[in-house]
Order: C-alpha cells, then structure tokens, then sequence
C-alpha cells in the first residue's frame, strides 16, 4: 500500500499563521539596524520589535551592539525552515486528492520534509531557551516575572507546542505506521 499524508486543519492554520510571522521576523533580523527603533524602517512594519528589542535583548539594541551574531545565525535557519514548510504546504497543494490527501512519493517526501521543519523549529527554540539559561538569562533576567510570562514565555513556547502537536506527532505515527506496515486504522484497533 502506498504511503498517505493528510495534513490536519491544525497543521494548516499553523502554516498559516507562523509563516508570515518568521517572513516578518526575519525582515526585521535581516534589515537590522534599519529596522530597529530610530532606523529608517522601524516604522510602521517593525514597530512592535521596540517593546519586544526591551524584553528580550537578543532583537534589541544590547545584542546589536555587542557584535552578538545568536540572532542573526537563528533567523538563517528560520529561512531554511520557512523554505521547507512551504514545500511541504505545495507539495500537499497542487497534489492533493479531493479528501486533502496526498499519496506516494510525493506525500513521503512531503510528509518527511515537514517533519523534518518541524523538528528544526522545536530544536531550534530549545536551544534558543537553553541559551538565556546558560548565559543566566543574560537577555530576559531584567524582566519581572509578570512581563516575562505574557511577553516572552508564551510567544516562545507557541514555537514548540504548535509544532509538536500539529505536524511531529502526527506525521510521526504515519510513518511508525508506514515502517510497520499497517494503516491508520489498523493502529487503532491494536
């Protein structure tokens, strides 16, 4: 039996809304100084950034000023990322079935470079908190409790639930399925 992908409409709407948020984010990396508060850009796209650039300093001024190239290194691989959810989401697009299915190769490879994006999203934010813990919080320690939970916790951790529940567990037990040579329903019935 050939090898099916259907991306749930979670997995959709997460497309959806992060990608546009990482093209905007990166912009505001990549276009640094000019972006930040008092550059040419700064207004009206990346107005936000000056209340986020205080929160965390890693998008501020401090980690400008410092040479601090964390960022810079961490939205290339957003780049890399974006790239493959956008293959992913074509793939699904211009091969889809009318249930939304996608068969064969092209949903395995689909299926296995959206896993893979996903991944690299949750990994990635890991390392991005594990960095603030090995440096002592060195860019959010200056934050009370308050405006580190609504500001910079919640956002942050949008970047490993939605990944993880959207596409990593699904995608995963196609493939443990897959690899086992059962389907979907068979799974459910063991």
């Amino acid at each position: 039996m050939a090898f099916s992908h259907t991306p749930t409409r979670a997995t959709l709407l997460w497309l959806l809304i992060s990608l546009p948020l990482v093209a905007w984010d990166a912009g505001y990396v990549f276009l640094r100084p000019h972006s930040m508060p008092g550059g040419s850009l700064h207004w009206p796209l990346w107005v936000p950034y000056a209340l986020y650039g205080e929160v965390d300093h890693v998008y501020g001024w401090k980690s400008w000023n410092a040479g601090d190239g964390f960022n810079g290194a961490q939205s290339s691989l957003n780049v890399i990322e974006t790239l493959m959810y956008l293959y992913y989401a074509l793939t699904w697009y211009q091969n889809k079935d009318a249930s939304g299915t996608v068969r064969g190769k092209k949903a395995a490879t689909a299926a296995l470079v959206g896993y893979t994006a996903a991944v690299m999203t949750v990994s990635k934010t890991v390392l991005y908190w594990l960095n603030e813990y090995h440096s002592g919080f060195d860019n959010i320690g200056h934050n009370n409790w308050f405006r580190l939970f609504f500001l910079w916790v919640i956002p942050n951790a949008a970047w490993l639930i939605f990944p993880t529940v959207t596409l990593i567990w699904g995608i995963s037990e196609e493939f443990v399925n897959a690899l086992a040579g059962s389907s979907a329903a068979d799974a459910k019935t063991k």
